[in-house]
């Protein structure tokens, strides 16, 4: 059955019967029936108009939505990106500060062994110092005591009173002169 329009309604014409409908009841029921159907077009215009705002509305808001879901997934790539660089860059830190320990390490170690060898170093001309005072002094020893012969009474005179010292003085030529850091040096003991 085809759509009834008003304007098929203002141009219906009806066959006239002796026994019909009064024409005046019929073009007033017409009427109205056209006046009905003219407001429901127009509420029908203003409901397709609303519809098609509110259809233009869920676009805009679904374009805002794919906008934002892409630019939370842009955000969410960013943050992977900047951990990532970050981890890289804690772990290029990490590296750096192990090298630089290790080379610290490795400068300690050269200092401790260099300051080992040097108390070597030392130690060792503390006992060749000691051997050479040691030297010197058998030497000037010997000297005093071929320079001067101990009487046997002096002696026993000696080994009776150990406590009180013996103090022999030598006269040592030029040529008896050791050197001791650079200094001559003359020779007393008790």
């Amino acid at each position: 059955m085809a759509k009834v329009t008003i304007v098929d309604i203002q141009h219906k014409a009806f066959k006239k019967a002796l026994q019909g409908y009064d024409r005046g009841d019929v073009d007033q029921y017409l009427e109205e029936i056209m006046e009905t159907l003219e407001d429901e077009a127009q509420m029908r215009a203003a409901l397709a108009g609303e519809v098609a705002d509110l259809k233009e509305r869920i676009s805009h808001f679904k374009a805002m939505e794919e906008t934002m879901n892409a630019t939370l997934l842009l955000a969410q790539r960013t943050a992977d990106e900047v951990k990532a660089h970050a981890h890289k860059e804690a772990d290029l830190i990490k590296a750096e500060a192990r090298i630089a320990a290790e080379r610290e390490i490795a400068t300690l170690a050269d200092r401790i062994d260099e300051a080992r060898r040097e108390a070597q170093r030392h130690t060792d001309a503390a006992e060749k110092v000691k051997s050479e005072l040691r030297s010197l002094l058998m030497s000037h020893l010997s000297l005093i005591e071929r320079a001067m012969p101990v009487p046997p009474a002096a002696v026993t005179e000696t080994a009776a009173v150990p406590s009180q010292p013996i103090l022999i003085v030598a006269e040592v030529d030029e040529t008896d002169e050791l050197p001791i850091n650079g200094k001559s040096t003359h020779l007393v003991v008790e």
